[in-house]
């Protein structure tokens, strides 16, 4: 099933959304928000299961679901981390600085833990007060968890996971240097993100969901122009299971915990550092990639960061080309 938030308050209404993303019926006999119904997920999720499908048969009140008016599912949660699970993208940005790359980084996640008090939704500019901080876009999959206990295994973590969707994870990169030469990890180069109009059960992506992994090609635009066109569920060196579990190796983790797997990223397949679409490649899922493609292969990068006036356009479709998600869609914004 397919479910998203409606503008409304703080928290937004939840709501049931049919597959083809046309259609939404009201869920607040069931629950008002997406956070009371992952609270209560066991009571919750078969009666949320039976409406979506009364909704496929127009068996319920219906309007017309329109993404413009859909809020972040979440609009606020008790937790975001994000992973880097594409050790590609890692890679290819060491390379560019000539740093080596620790083997543990191929065994361990990095991890960091993001600000979750409020989500773009995801029609909602970007928010830009100074073009010299280095806007960049990051596009990830994303994945919404129940409880989960201390010291859960992957299995128990992949068995966690109820809702999977998408995420631009906005960066400031060229505040990002400064903050980490501190030795204690991002605040200022990580402002509010942007989650796709609606979230889905992972046994409603079929083939597309397997063994933590979301497959598919992940499109990325920028400014109408192919800008990526990476798989998600190639080159994924750690599952969302593995991720779970390393977060929740101290601590257990709150239902409505949102887990991002880092910015989507392949090995070109000529064994080059990356190519853009244009030219046969994938492309990439942030700027900052294609920057260090271009500083390994020219010395210095070319492409700029993210200006006002920019328009980033996120989302994956299925076999018939339908929007699995619906599309995150943002202009970016002076402020």
């Amino acid at each position: 099933m397919k479910l998203a938030s409606l503008k409304h308050g703080r928290d937004g209404r939840l709501v049931v959304v049919s597959q083809d993303l046309a259609w939404f019926t009201d869920a607040f006999l069931i629950a008002p928000t997406l956070q009371a119904a992952l609270d209560d997920w066991d009571r919750c999720a078969p009666d949320l299961r039976a409406l979506a499908e009364s909704l496929e048969h127009g068996a319920v009140p219906r309007g017309r679901f329109h993404e413009r008016d859909a809020d972040a599912p979440l609009p606020r949660a008790y937790q975001w981390a994000d992973g880097s699970a594409y050790v590609n993208h890692v890679q290819l940005v060491r390379q560019a600085r000539g740093a080596e790359m620790p083997d543990s980084f191929w065994t361990d996640p990095l991890m960091y833990q993001g600000g979750s008090d409020g989500f773009l939704a995801p029609r909602d500019p970007i928010p830009l007060k100074d073009q010299a901080w280095g806007c960049d876009l990051e596009a990830e999959v994303v994945v919404v968890t129940g409880d989960v206990p201390m010291g859960a295994s992957r299995d128990e973590a992949l068995a966690a996971i109820r809702l999977v969707g998408l995420v631009n994870d906005v960066s400031l990169r060229n505040l990002i240097p400064a903050e980490l030469a501190k030795g204690f990890g991002f605040v200022q180069s990580k402002p509010a993100s942007a989650l796709s109009p609606v979230f889905v059960t992972p046994d409603a992506l079929g083939d597309r969901w397997q063994d933590g992994k979301l497959h598919g090609t992940l499109s990325v635009d920028l400014n109408g122009v192919p800008f990526g066109r990476a798989d998600a569920g190639v080159d994924m060196t750690f599952d969302f299971g593995t991720l779970i579990a390393h977060l929740a190796k101290t601590r257990a983790l709150g239902a409505g915990s949102i887990l991002g797997s880092g910015t989507v990223s392949n090995r070109d397949a000529r064994g080059g550092p990356g190519r853009p679409v244009a030219e046969g490649g994938l492309g990439y899922s942030c700027i900052a990639e294609v920057r260090t493609v271009e500083t390994i292969l020219r010395g210095q990068p070319v492409t700029p960061f993210l200006k006002p006036g920019d328009i980033v356009r996120i989302e994956m479709l299925d076999g018939k080309h339908h929007s699995i998600f619906g599309a995150i869609e943002q202009v970016v914004e002076a402020v």
